[in-house]
């Protein structure tokens, strides 16, 4: 299959403004129309592993950015986010453009793809085995993450940990890592070579800009993972490094917080969630330096058989 770096730039910006582009992230299929340029710019950069499948008629997410109407397209233009008509997010500034497009895949994913078990939660892959990173903003999970997928880690996710039902395994839909105010200077710093976007300030999130995903993660999309460690990280300045274990029935409650369809799935959700947590082995932990973050993730140990 044709990668997104097989089009030429204009081939890009044709297929945004005119038929649509499909591209391939993971298990979905997603139909993007844009005339951003905002938006060519980020997927031109950060999706240029990514298959792009022959167009046909099935597509999971039919997704329009879409210019606002009015004055709105000369003075100050907007930029909405449409999914089938829908209008989820209100509108935002053109230069915001490619974040919405990042925000409105997640809210794709965890809105409508019920055959997983969804939670929000960073996800990397060593050796068959997976850490499973559920966290709120601002706890430090996605700068934990991209130093990992670049220490060795294979990325899954960064944003949804997607576990099916039949057979508990994890699902792969690694996307660019989304970074936010500080922790985009220190994983530059950290990784002088990775390739980000521009950054956007004054977002609802501050200033953010994303980290491309290694392409070794891309070619693995199709590869499930095996649960192996919850971990609830916590970046504290000048904290002491410190992996906590906790007890199976609070890690299932707090992972059942951070799920986005538990309660949907309903009997399916719980028999799920219990026999991932019964699967894995669950920890509070709390860091200040990724080198040290990153020898204490190599030292977990690996489930018994």
């Amino acid at each position: 299959m044709l990668t997104l770096a097989s089009l030429t730039r204009r081939q890009l910006e044709e297929r945004l403004a005119g038929r649509g582009l499909d591209m391939q992230t993971g298990p979905f299929i997603s139909r993007i129309y844009s005339s951003s340029p905002n938006v060519a710019d980020g997927i031109s950069l950060l999706y240029s592993d990514y298959p792009v499948p022959e167009p046909c008629e099935f597509a999971d997410f039919h997704v329009r950015l879409r210019n606002a109407g009015g004055m709105r397209k000369w003075f100050r233009p907007q930029i909405i986010f449409d999914l089938d008509g829908l209008t989820p997010f209100e509108p935002l500034p053109e230069a915001h453009a490619f974040p919405m497009f990042e925000w409105g895949l997640n809210w794709c994913i965890s809105t409508r793809a019920h055959t997983y078990l969804m939670v929000h939660a960073a996800v990397v892959e060593k050796d068959g085995f997976a850490a499973i990173l559920p966290a709120p903003p601002g706890s430090g999970k996605s700068t934990l993450c991209a130093a990992l997928v670049n220490r060795g880690w294979r990325l899954l996710s960064d944003e949804l940990a997607l576990f099916r039902p039949h057979d508990l395994r994890l699902a792969p839909v690694p996307r660019p890592v989304s970074l936010k105010n500080r922790s985009i200077d220190v994983i530059r710093a950290y990784v002088p070579d990775a390739v980000f976007s521009r950054p956007v300030s004054n977002t609802t999130k501050g200033t953010v800009a994303y980290l491309k995903a290694p392409a070794g993660s891309v070619a693995r999309a199709g590869e499930t993972a095996q649960p192996a460690w919850i971990i609830f990280p916590k970046y504290e300045p000048g904290a002491a490094l410190s992996l906590t274990p906790i007890p199976r029935t609070r890690a299932f409650l707090r992972v059942a917080e951070n799920a986005f369809n538990y309660s949907q799935l309903g009997a399916q959700g719980f028999a799920t969630l219990g026999g991932v947590i019964e699967r894995c082995m669950s920890f509070d932990f709390r860091y200040s330096d990724l080198d040290e973050a990153i020898a204490m993730f190599s030292a977990l140990e690996r489930p018994r058989p």
